[in-house]
């Protein structure tokens, strides 16, 4: 799912969350002051919003040498356990910046031409699918699946599509499903790289891809191919197709309004569009290592990555929101950020990530309600007392 991402910030007043603005006289000094005033933000945000349940804050600041996470509520309504920052929850759209990075590391081990046909890459089965609906598969490229300029409908927002997983939470989709979705449910957006127009169905394919290309399923092959274990990603997985890590805490709950989606089986979402489930500690040193060359093996492929495709148009408005061409590049989106350039991505069920090479500052939260505007609220004000915090020492 995409996202109309952070307005400027709130301001946020030293004086509200720190005890004194004092410059720290150390390390300690400022790791203590950032903890209390975090917690306290996260306490704020909880008091201020009773449709939420919870909210985590992870923050990788190595400027500081400040590595943290938090969390204030609950990990579900019923049982009312204590959340943890620890705690792993559905990343939702958050998936798609490893899938594009996955792709990328195809890229570079020669596998996979980024403007080659997807009819090279994919089987008959899904090229007779798209060609039913006169999807020109020699003309859509892996490039335009990753920009989102493919043209290909997106089977995820349509009303179809939501009713059917609510009505039947225990149904077990398959790609190949819901790509027939995007087919009878809606038309194409455009010729291909005429158009931005956000696609989960895009995603599915590029899923495809990754795992005909190295015959893992897709949560294997973005382990080995994006190298959690070197990162120290160890509570990040694919849910249902791959078991819960050793020592990786229940997944939270994610609720949409009243109804808490805990239980919906995750085929709904697993293909590539979304599927991983993990902790936002993992999801901010994954944001982080993407730009400090712990991930590819090539020197300018987050280059390649902060690339798009130039003159497109924007497509209809998406979840009430206008699309903004030039803003997603692959599997990421760009934007000035408090006077900062970040790359960031939002999930659906209230996930947010963000890095800012000026300040080396990764930060990811997590709200367990649905488009609450509180996840946006926290992140923003996250980034504002962590950025004082590295600007002041």
């Amino acid at each position: 799912m995409i996202y109309q991402f952070w307005k400027p910030a709130v301001p946020v007043l030293c004086a509200m969350l720190l005890s004194s603005c004092d410059e720290p006289s150390s390390h300690a000094d400022t790791h203590l002051a950032l903890e209390q005033s975090l917690q306290s933000l996260m306490d704020t945000t909880m008091s201020s919003d009773d449709t939420i349940p919870g909210v985590i804050v992870h923050v990788e600041a190595p400027g500081i040498d400040f590595s943290w996470s938090g969390a204030s509520g609950v990990v579900d309504r019923e049982s009312r356990t204590a959340l943890s920052g620890r705690h792993p929850v559905r990343l939702a759209s958050q998936t798609k910046t490893f899938v594009a990075a996955a792709v990328l590391r195809l890229r570079e081990k020669g596998l996979l031409d980024l403007d080659g046909p997807i009819s090279s890459y994919l089987d008959e089965s899904y090229l007779e699918v798209l060609q039913r609906d006169a999807y020109d598969t020699d003309q859509i490229t892996v490039r335009h699946l990753l920009t989102h300029t493919s043209g290909i409908f997106d089977f995820a927002i349509t009303d179809e599509y939501l009713q059917r997983v609510l009505g039947e939470p225990e149904k077990r989709w398959t790609r190949l499903e819901q790509l027939r979705g995007a087919i009878e449910w809606g038309e194409p957006y455009g010729e291909p790289g005429a158009v931005f127009a956000y696609s989960d169905t895009g995603y599915i394919l590029l899923g495809e891809i990754v795992e005909k290309l190295t015959g893992l399923s897709l949560g294997a092959a973005l382990r080995e191919l994006l190298r959690f274990e070197r990162l120290g990603i160890r509570s990040t997985w694919q849910e249902s197709v791959e078991p819960k890590p050793p020592g990786a805490l229940d997944r939270a709950h994610q609720y949409m309004g009243e109804v808490d989606t805990h239980s919906i089986d995750p085929s709904f979402d697993l293909f590539g569009g979304g599927g991983l489930a993990g902790t936002m500690s993992d999801l901010a040193v994954f944001m982080r290592s993407l730009f400090t060359g712990a991930v590819y093996d090539q020197a300018g492929t987050t280059e390649v990555m902060l690339t798009t495709i130039d003159g497109v148009s924007a497509g209809p408005p998406y979840q009430g929101m206008p699309q903004v061409p030039g803003r997603y590049r692959m599997g990421i989106e760009v934007d000035r950020i408090q006077g900062m350039t970040g790359y960031y991505r939002g999930g659906f069920w209230g996930t947010y990530a963000v890095y800012f090479p000026e300040l080396d500052l990764a930060v990811a939260t997590a709200v367990n309600q649905q488009n609450s505007s509180a996840g946006m609220h926290l992140t923003s004000q996250t980034i504002a007392l962590v950025a004082d915090a590295i600007r002041s020492n």
